[in-house]
């Protein structure tokens, strides 16, 4: 049982024209073999795009992909035929399966654009690429399952994705899974007793019930797992 700190300036970060983004976990050259993944969740990337700046035509296969537009808009397109403008607030995931190619730029009527991107290991291997779409939860409404079993589908059985939208002092209760990833996008809360900026996010190995309070307006993202098979 744990609760590891991760502070959100430790990150590796990767630069191009317009776009800078912030990794949690290993990710391609910035390469460490102590921080492969958390249980399912292989990356977790935090990217600041000036538009017409982000990801051109690209593919993948055999990851379940989630993003939170945080600030702007981003453009979304693929070889499902899917193409979206995901305003702040909403969440997509990118079922690559099989196979599929797609690209993300920032919309250029909508300013900068911050998004959080999260890969995870799929359950079940082969199935066929899909994309969905949803809704952003209310402010206030405390934890809102965004992705899972009450939110968007996703092909990670057990994997949840909760996001809070907090005033200042304003506090919740984390819920049970066996690994939380909670990650300060916006503001500052306390977990526990570890205290996080934006940007910094804590790893809860098997350790139930913790309170987060807010000092300031923050969101917060929480991707909980039940009994991950994962061992990361």
């Amino acid at each position: 049982m744990s609760v590891a700190l991760y502070a959100g300036w430790e990150r590796s970060s990767s630069t191009a024209e317009g776009r800078e983004t912030r990794h949690s976990f290993s990710f391609g050259p910035h390469y460490d073999p102590a921080n492969l993944g958390f249980g399912p969740l292989v990356c977790h990337n935090d990217d600041v795009l000036d538009p017409p700046a982000g990801y051109p035509d690209h593919p993948h296969s055999e990851l379940e992909i989630v993003t939170w537009v945080l600030e702007g808009a981003l453009v979304h397109t693929d070889s499902t035929g899917a193409r979206h403008v995901v305003e702040a607030g909403r969440a997509q995931v990118l079922s690559a399966g099989t196979g599929i190619r797609h690209s993300e730029v920032a919309d250029p009527g909508s300013g900068r654009c911050r998004f959080v991107q999260a890969w995870l290991a799929p359950t079940a291997a082969g199935r066929d690429p899909s994309y969905v779409l949803g809704e952003a939860p209310r402010p206030g409404s405390g934890l809102v399952e965004v992705v899972g079993p009450s939110g968007l589908p996703i092909g990670t059985v057990g994997a949840r994705l909760l996001v809070a939208r907090l005033d200042a002092g304003q506090s919740l209760v984390l819920p049970e899974g066996a690994r939380q990833h909670v990650f300060a996008a916006t503001g500052s809360v306390s977990v526990g007793e570890e205290s996080l900026a934006a940007g910094d996010a804590v790893r809860i190995t098997d350790e139930p019930g913790h309170t987060v309070r807010a000092s300031e307006a923050t969101e917060l993202l929480v991707w909980s797992f039940r009994g991950s098979a994962h061992p990361g």
